[in-house]
């Protein structure tokens, strides 16, 4: 019988978050999926990536990726005005600076996206299969 199942890796350190990276690798990301809630210290993404976690590796999966406790964050190279830019996840780095903490969202054409946190709390959550 095949199990059907929704994956969660919840990260709180650099190794958790190497996972994360490796899941989302080439995830597909539309600029307008991506939302910062300031008051509420979130940032979201929605996402298309492949299923690289199972046999099926071709199976397409929408996905969040929520970063928690984030105090800021800037972009490079990211025209958020336009809605119909597409984005390739390449990988996903963790910077220690001083007792704060980067984490580096590095997307194809030389963008990039770096939050400012002080605690590590990753989330991916698979929404369902395509």
């Amino acid at each position: 019988m095949d199990k059907k199942y929704l994956a969660k890796i919840i990260a709180k350190d650099s190794q958790g978050l190497k996972l994360i990276s490796a899941c989302c690798f080439k995830a597909k990301v539309k600029i307008e999926e991506l939302k910062y809630l300031k008051k509420n210290k979130i940032f979201f993404l929605s996402l298309k990536r492949l299923s690289v976690e199972t046999e099926n590796k071709n199976l397409s999966i929408n996905s969040i990726l929520k970063f928690d406790f984030v105090n800021s964050l800037k972009s490079i190279n990211i025209n958020q005005n336009n809605k119909d830019l597409n984005l390739k996840l390449l990988a996903i780095d963790l910077l220690k600076n001083k007792d704060k903490f980067e984490i580096n969202l590095i997307f194809n054409n030389n963008s990039c996206i770096t939050l400012s946190t002080e605690i590590v709390e990753v989330t991916l959550e698979d929404q369902n299969k395509i």
